[in-house]
């Protein structure tokens, strides 16, 4: 299994997700976690990624999982040429059920297992490669969810592709959220709950049975 997972963008070390991958290998980027935003700020925010992934050799594309609804087999083909898979921030919420009605959580899951993909992400797209999103509530409204989804319930577990739970921007000075940041990694500390505490420009990396925080 290949993931990245940051707290920002490509962290301090975008070299270690370039190594994930071949050079010029195509990826897919998916923005799905600010579906609740206007649809003008959406794209904006999306194609803001693609200049960083270019500076390091790779071809970005979007990948829009509002088009593959209720189709995984269609979303399996279009990931077949892509080699990463860069999942950006937004609400967590927002970007489950998404994941969730395009079939993509299983289809991310078979290929990372395959090994013929690799995940990559940041803050929304860290958070929900863990095994469970509880907590993360006290910065991402679940109410978003039945704006874009009228209907679907509420997600609450993650893709499990790692054993610990995701808390991006920790100890970001200045970060909006911050102080309810830290108290998310408190009360996860407090109950025992296994977790990752990434600051802005530091990223999890794992290849294969090799893991380290960077």
């Amino acid at each position: 299994m290949r993931l990245f997972l940051s707290s920002l963008r490509l962290g301090n070390h975008p070299e270690r997700l370039r190594a994930l991958v071949r050079p010029g290998a195509g990826v897919a980027v998916v923005g799905n976690a600010l579906d609740a935003w206007p649809e003008r700020a959406r794209q904006n925010a999306v194609t803001s990624e693609f200049p960083a992934l270019r500076a390091i050799g790779l071809e970005p594309v979007e990948l829009d999982l509002r088009d593959f609804i209720g189709a995984p087999d269609r979303l399996r083909g279009a990931l077949e040429h892509r080699e990463l898979i860069w999942v950006r921030g937004g609400n967590t919420f927002v970007l489950r059920v998404q994941l969730a009605r395009s079939g993509a959580d299983a289809v991310i899951a078979e290929s990372l297992a395959r090994d013929a993909l690799a995940y990559g992400g940041y803050s929304a797209g860290a958070c929900v490669a863990g095994p469970s999103l509880a907590g993360l509530e006290s910065v991402d409204d679940p109410a978003e969810v039945a704006a874009v989804s009228p209907g679907s319930p509420v997600r609450w577990d993650g893709l499990g592709l790692i054993e610990h739970r995701v808390v991006p921007h920790f100890g970001t000075p200045g970060y909006p959220e911050e102080d309810a940041i830290r108290r998310i990694a408190a009360d996860y500390a407090a109950a025992g709950i296994a977790h990752h505490r990434l600051g802005d420009g530091h990223a999890l990396v794992v290849d294969g049975a090799h893991a380290e925080l960077r």
